[in-house]
């Protein structure tokens, strides 16, 4: 017969290394199981998951249809794969037809070993499908074959293996999403508070500048009505000249220049800057208008600068003086 022929033909290497590959696979095997007992549980891990080991299509073939083609995949080494489609599939299904074909069974003995090894490999990727299918062609082949209680625990442990990890990861991933959801949620209210607090500090601002444009132009209208008043006053009469009104210094005396308060945020960050405020003096000494002009860092100083120089009080001076100041914030050592 061809697939007698065939096996026959093989050198005397390749069944010498079968067999040994066999026997230590079984040793194996022997002693797995006498260093690790099955449990009950354990022992049925793959029962009613493992697939038919022959193909329905291939169990349908003829017996030449099965020799032929269990010839051809031996000489394009498809010795357990793929499915449907191997020299041992086509194997099995021939000696279902012909149980006591010598070369059919020597053919099965010589590919078991490949099985396990393939098996063995499967499960070590994780590819229980694969490693199940391989499972049953061996089972099929050799149902006492030392070496099927170790795969089939084998295979047990590594799916339940495989499906703690894939809890933990998922578990890890909705930990992980909702720590970015809170931090997204924080961070969506940390920019909300700072927005609020900017919004707050330009409106100030804003306000600030509107009274000290106010105030400014408050003052021209009074110091044009002074002059339009004194333009349409009459001359003083020769024979009585008013005395010289005592002259006044338009030179800035100060009598009292209060230190601006640090703001609380700063100094607590221990931040420093500088803020220059422009301002006008009225005659009276009292600040009429502030305003600022160049702010390092801005809007941290602004408003307590602002407020410090309006407290500023001068001695009186002969007309209005605008003048600027820069005003230096350091925290305290």
């Amino acid at each position: 017969m061809f697939v007698a022929t065939a096996l026959q033909a093989r050198p005397a290497r390749f069944r010498f290394v079968a067999v040994l590959a066999v026997l230590c696979a079984f040793a194996g095997c022997k002693k797995d199981q006498t260093a690790t007992p099955e449990t009950g549980p354990a022992t049925t891990a793959t029962e009613g998951v493992v697939a038919p080991a022959v193909s329905d299509k291939v169990s349908a073939m003829s017996v030449d249809q099965l020799r032929e083609a269990a010839g051809t995949a031996l000489r394009e080494q498809r010795l357990y794969a793929p499915a449907g489609n191997s020299a041992m599939e086509y194997y099995l299904a021939l000696r279902d037809k012909q149980p006591n074909d010598p070369a059919v069974s020597s053919a099965l003995t010589d590919l078991m070993p490949y099985a396990l090894i393939a098996t063995e490999q499967s499960i070590g990727r994780d590819d229980f499908s694969e490693a199940q299918r391989l499972y049953a062609l061996m089972e099929k082949t050799d149902a006492k074959a030392p070496a099927l209680p170790r795969l089939k625990q084998a295979i047990a442990d590594g799916q339940a293996s495989l499906a703690q990890r894939a809890q933990q990861e998922q578990l890890q991933s909705e930990e992980e999403a909702k720590r970015r959801a809170e931090l997204e949620k924080q961070r969506a209210a940390d920019q909300q508070k700072a927005q609020q607090e900017a919004a707050q500090r330009l409106a100030a601002q804003q306000a600030a500048d509107q009274r000290a444009a106010a105030e400014r132009e408050a003052a021209e209208r009074a110091a044009q009505a002074q002059r339009a008043a004194q333009q349409a006053a009459p001359p003083p009469a020769a024979a009585a000249p008013a005395p010289a009104a005592p002259r006044v210094s338009n030179t800035l005396r100060p009598i009292s220049t209060p230190a601006p308060s640090y703001p609380r945020e700063a100094q607590r960050r221990g931040r420093s800057g500088e803020v220059e405020v422009e301002f006008t003096v009225g005659t009276d000494g009292t600040v009429t208008s502030a305003r600022v002009v160049r702010a390092s860092p801005p809007r941290i100083f602004d408003r307590e600068a602002l407020s410090a120089v309006n407290r500023w009080r001068f001695q009186p001076v002969g007309s209005a003086v605008t003048t600027r100041r820069t005003i230096q914030f350091k925290p305290a050592e």
